[in-house]
């Protein structure tokens, strides 16, 4: 017998809150937050907000016909000209390898330090989930650690007992965000309306042509490909595209 049940429908997302001017965006490798976030982040420029990319990796081992020491250089301008695109006109690059990320002390510290230095309201990092869709499509490892890192290095920067070495060194502890955002995660209960800046995002990822061609495939698409999420994703905003975030508060705007 045939189950001709509808599927029960996603819920809706609750609008992020954009009364806010700092944010930090960290995220493993250059392309990750080209694949949504970007949209959102054009939006938030284009209100005025300022938005730093810090990059935990240079994605150095992302492109297999393409030797490291070449594809880091090629992908740090991808990610300069990517950022630029949606409004962003600082990039840095932390210089951990990729692939290998391990969540633990040594990357805590290098990501309490960031948000130490640049002091952000908002940060922004990657999915840290097993997987992107609650089920079976399975997140990478470097996403996971990264993302992971972030929400206890947001902790640890506020806290002046953490990383003491930091701040005799100049910097001051930073107990200033107050949120931390995933965009793509399966457990997104918030989103952000990208109908607007839609166009930007897309432009954004396809900056990134040598990785997307090292991924093999010529039938990708950038511009459908997130067409597809962000209309969905829309859908559950009421509008026509919109990005999914899961939110987790350290304080209240």
């Amino acid at each position: 017998m045939v189950d001709t049940t509808a599927p029960e429908p996603l819920p809706g997302l609750e609008p992020l809150p954009e009364d806010w001017q700092r944010g930090l965006a960290i995220v493993a490798h250059p392309d990750d937050l080209e694949f949504g976030g970007a949209a959102a982040v054009a939006r938030w420029t284009g209100q005025g907000k300022e938005i730093v990319y810090c990059l935990v990796t240079s994605g150095e081992a992302g492109i297999d016909g393409m030797p490291p020491e070449q594809t880091r250089r090629v992908r740090e301008q991808e990610q300069r000209d990517s950022a630029a695109l949606v409004g962003v006109t600082e990039v840095e690059f932390l210089g951990l390898p990729d692939g290998v990320l391990e969540y633990g002390v040594p990357l805590r510290r290098e990501l309490a330090r960031a948000v130490r230095r640049h002091r952000p309201e908002v940060v922004i990092t990657n999915n840290f989930r097993d997987t992107w869709d609650g089920a079976v499509v399975l997140n990478q490892a470097d996403h996971i650690a990264t993302g992971r890192a972030v929400l206890d290095a947001v902790r640890d920067s506020g806290n002046r007992w953490v990383f003491t070495e930091q701040l005799d060194g100049g910097l001051q502890a930073w107990g200033g965000v107050k949120q931390v955002w995933f965009p793509g995660s399966p457990q997104a209960r918030h989103g952000v309306d990208v109908t607007d800046s839609f166009d930007r995002g897309v432009a954004s990822l396809q900056a990134h042509a040598e990785y997307i061609r090292g991924l093999g495939s010529s039938s990708f698409d950038p511009e459908e490909f997130l067409e597809g999420v962000a209309r969905q994703v829309g859908t559950r905003m009421g509008c026509r595209y919109a990005v999914a975030f899961e939110a987790f508060p350290f304080g209240s705007f």
